[in-house]
Parts: structure tokens; sequence; C-alpha cells
């Protein structure tokens, strides 16, 4: 027995001994990581860096950020503040919040800091986009695209993009079972901007098809940059090359039009305007620039529009509020149509298959709806679709009393900007449409200081947020003269953040078309 026990006392020794050794080189590795960012510091500067933590050799907190989604950065920002460093997928990162530090961010395109976007987006979406380009060039596309939402642009469009929403509501309406909503605005948002933006003639089946094409490419988005068989980097490119195939076609034709005609969608206000320009852009430029005007407008606007509605859902005080505003502007009325009856109709492009009834709604009628002008505020402020951008420091400057070194990227914060901004006077985090209304002092100026950014801001902000804007205006006056909607599951769904803000269950909901008496008797909620 006591060879036996010696033994044992020897492996046991042994175990623990290689276990220090392990600990000891991983406190070593620790130790040594940590100097390794503490001397990436700019010397030529006496400011210190950021607060924070780079997390564990080689992985940073990567894991910490994927396990934990939104909460890993409003920990930090408790703990280290407004500014603070990090290490995330790779690269050391300065996060930032509060709007005096966007400010600096926004206003420092080109200056401080420069947009950084993965390889794999830049192979995926081509080099002819908003962005890839710096500078001169990225200063001349904007100026371009500008055209395709100006407010005469906005103003063909409004009509058509109020058929394609009365008749998706009517739809879901009629779908007699839950609708997953998330899924039904991503096909919707894809459906008005092939047709509407880019003047695509697809039938229904022909959008879906493409839609789906389309949501490969966007999922394969940010990916590692390895063409290699299976990778998610080569399943982006078939798709980007499928999308690309299609829109040829519809683009040969497109330039082969007289060129007097007046522009009928975005795409031909691009083409127009370049012209105009002395430049006539080539089939590969049209094709990205398509694929960046769909990207620009799918996710966020479906993720928004979902917001919508599940925060109307949540606040049916609002909903009477919106209905109120109709009543005095004589718009309570919906269309009076069944479903069947538009569907019959066609489903090939152009205007949306309408039956009888005219369209209500201009930019002009919008502007003077208040009350859900400041809903669709809120509900931007309060779940804006992105949670913020990335940028890489093209030189170390100061921000908020600590150093940001050169080439480290810095990432700001929408959301965390909104949920502080000391500005609101009712708590930011609740729902109150309130505060943007006329005579409220807690919204006044805010955009200005930049404690509202859903669009960001600066030479990067949103060309499209006054469409985004008017689709949602839009989608909320049919939405409360049309149906009434409840939830299919037991409880609200939680909202996941990464990589944009939509429930996690998609959202189920039942919709009801209101009859005449359901709306005078106050029954929609």
């Amino acid at each position: 027995m006591f060879p036996w026990g010696l033994s044992c006392l020897t492996v046991l020794g042994a175990a623990g001994t290689a276990i220090l050794c392990a600990a000891l080189l991983l406190s070593l590795a620790q130790h040594l990581w940590t100097l390794r960012w503490t001397l990436s510091r700019d010397r030529a500067s006496a400011l210190p860096l950021p607060k924070g933590s780079m997390g564990w050799p080689f992985f940073g907190e990567t894991l910490h950020w994927l396990v934990q989604g939104s909460r890993f950065h409003s920990s930090r920002r408790e703990r280290y503040g407004t500014v603070f460093k990090t290490h995330l997928l790779g690269r050391p990162v300065i996060r930032v919040s509060g709007a005096e530090n966007v400010r600096t961010i926004l206003l420092g395109e080109h200056r401080l800091v420069r947009s950084q976007w993965p390889q794999s987006a830049h192979i995926l979406l081509g080099s002819h986009t908003l962005l890839g380009s710096v500078g001169e060039p990225h200063r001349l596309r904007r100026k371009v695209l500008a055209r395709a939402f100006s407010r005469s642009a906005l103003e063909r469009y409004v009509p058509r993009l109020q058929g394609a929403l009365r008749r998706e509501v009517r739809s879901w309406c009629a779908a007699g079972g839950p609708v997953a909503v998330y899924d039904a605005t991503k096909a919707l948002t894809f459906r008005m901007a092939a047709r509407i933006l880019l003047g695509l003639r697809l039938d229904d089946a022909q959008c879906a098809t493409l839609g789906r094409t389309f949501e490969q490419l966007v999922e394969n988005l940010f990916s590692l940059p390895l063409d290699v068989p299976f990778s998610g980097l080569r399943k982006g490119i078939r798709a980007r090359d499928q999308l690309h195939q299609h829109l040829e076609e519809a683009i040969a034709e497109k330039l082969h039009e007289d060129k007097a005609l007046e522009p009928r969608d975005a795409l031909d206000l691009i083409i127009h305007s370049t012209r105009e320009l002395g430049h006539e852009l080539s089939v590969q430029e049209l094709k990205e620039s398509a694929v960046e005007l769909l990207f620009a407008a799918f996710f966020t606007t479906a993720s928004a529009s979902t917001s919508l509605l599940l925060l109307l859902l949540q606040h049916p005080a609002a909903v009477a509020k919106i209905r109120q505003e109709l009543v005095v502007h004589g718009l309570e009325r919906a269309c009076g149509c069944s479903p069947g009856a538009a569907v019959a109709v066609g489903t090939v492009a152009g205007p949306w298959p309408d039956c009888g009834c005219e369209p209500d709604l201009s930019l002009t009628v919008l502007g003077r709806l208040r009350y859900v002008d400041c809903v669709v505020k809120e509900v931007l402020r309060l779940l804006p679709p992105v949670s913020g951008g990335y940028r890489t420091a093209l030189r170390t400057f100061e921000l908020d009393g600590c150093q940001i070194p050169k080439g480290w990227s810095v990432m700001y914060s929408i959301r965390d900007t909104h949920e502080t901004a000391a500005v609101y006077r009712s708590p930011p985090e609740g729902f109150d449409p309130e505060r943007f209304c006329s005579g409220r002092e807690d919204a006044q100026g805010a955009s200005s200081r930049f404690h509202y950014i859903p669009f960001g801001g600066g030479a990067r902000s949103c060309l499209g947020q006054e469409l985004a804007q008017a689709v949602l205006q839009l989608l909320a006056v049919e939405l409360v003269r049309t149906a009434r909607w409840e939830l299919a599951t037991p409880a609200f769904p939680a909202m996941q953040t990464v990589p944009i803000v939509h429930p996690v269950d998609g959202l189920r909901l039942f919709f009801y078309r209101l009859t005449p008496s359901t709306v005078r008797d106050g029954l929609c909620f």
C-alpha cells in the first residue's frame, strides 16, 4: 500500500505543479498583454489612455461582448465613464458616448478620423460606394446621391410608398394567424426599395427570391476576408454576383432610354445627376450604387418599423392620440377595399395594385401631423436601429481629458448617448413622444447638440433620413386607422441589439381589421 500511496502523492504533486506553472504563465501573459497596450500610448501626448480593460491576451473582451450584448457597454460605461478602452474583434477600441464627445468624432471626419468598415464589406459592396470613398470623391458622391433624396424626389415616392404600406397592413389583417413582423417588414422594405428607389419591374415572387439573395449578402457582410469554399465571404460573393446579374439587365434598359425623359426613381436620378456633372457612370458603378441603396434602406427601416409596432402596442395612449390627430385633419378614414381586391389586380411593379382608393398623404400632409412626427422621433430615440458606428483615428487627439491614439478604432454610441442625455426632462429610458412636441424645452436644440443622432451626423450622416421618417409616418397612419394588433406570445420579447435592433422572436402579432364601430367605440386596444 505504501508504494501506491507514494505514487498517488507524486502524481498529485506533478499535477499541482503543472497547474501552478499554467497559472503563472497565464498571469505573465496577462501582464504582458496589459503592458503591451499601456506602452502603445502616444508618448508625444502627455494625456493618459482612457480607463478600461483590454481583456484576455489576443481575445480581448470579445467573448464578454458577444455574451452580454448591450449590457457589456452599459456596465463598462458605469464603471469607466463615457470614454473607455477595450479590445474587440482583434483591435483596440475606444468606446465613446455623450453628445459633446460624439460631436467631436462625427465632425472630425477626414480630419481626426475616417470611416472604418471591415475588408469583407468593401469586397462585397464594392469600391464605387460612399462606404469606400473619402475626401473629395466622397463629397461628390454624396452630392449625386442627395438628388435621389431631395424633397421633390420624396414627393414622387410618397404616394407609391403609401400604396405599398396600405396593401401590407391589409394583408396582415387578412393573414388569419400570427404575423412575424420583423420578417414581414424586411420583405416589405426590400420590395419598396427595389420597386420605388431602383424602379425594378418585379412581381412578388421575383421580389421574394431577390430579397432572400440580398439578405444572404447582408448576413455575410461582416465575415472573415477569406474567399474559400463554404466561407461567409464566398457565400456573400455568390449572392452579390446573383444580384449584379439581375441588376445589369435593368440598368442596361435605363441607359438606353431617352435621355430627355424625366427621372422616375432614385437610380434614374443618379444617372441624370452624373451626366449633368459631365461623367457617365459605368454599369459596374451603377450596380454597386443600386446595391448600396438597397443596403442603406433594408435592415434599418425594417428594424425601426418593427420597433414602431412594438412601442405603440406597449403604449396605447399614443395610439389614441394619433387617432385624435387624424380626426382633426380629416384623415381617420382608411381605404375601404378588401385585401383580395388589391391582389386580384396584379402584382407587377409600377404603382402598387390599387382598388380605387386614391393616396391621401403627401409630404405636406405628413408635415401637419405633429404628434405622428413626435412618435416617430421617440421610437428612433429609444430604439435606434443602429447602435453606433466605427471610425479609425487618423492622428492622436484629445477626448474628455484622454488621448485617442493614432490607428486605434473609435466606436461612437448612438444608444448610450440617447439613454444618458440630461437634456431630456422626462426619464430618457421612458417612451414619451411629448418630449419632441412644441413647447417642450427638452427637445429644443437636441439635434444640433448631438443629443439626438439616430441617423448619425457630420459628413457621413444618413442621406435617406427624411425618406426613412416618411416611411415610418406613413406606416403609423395606415396602422392606426386600419388595424388593431396584439401579442401572439405570452410576453413581450427581449430586444437583440447586435448587429441591429430587433425582437429576438421577430415579434409575432395578431392583426385585426378595424370597423367603423370599433373605432367609434374606442375598442381598438
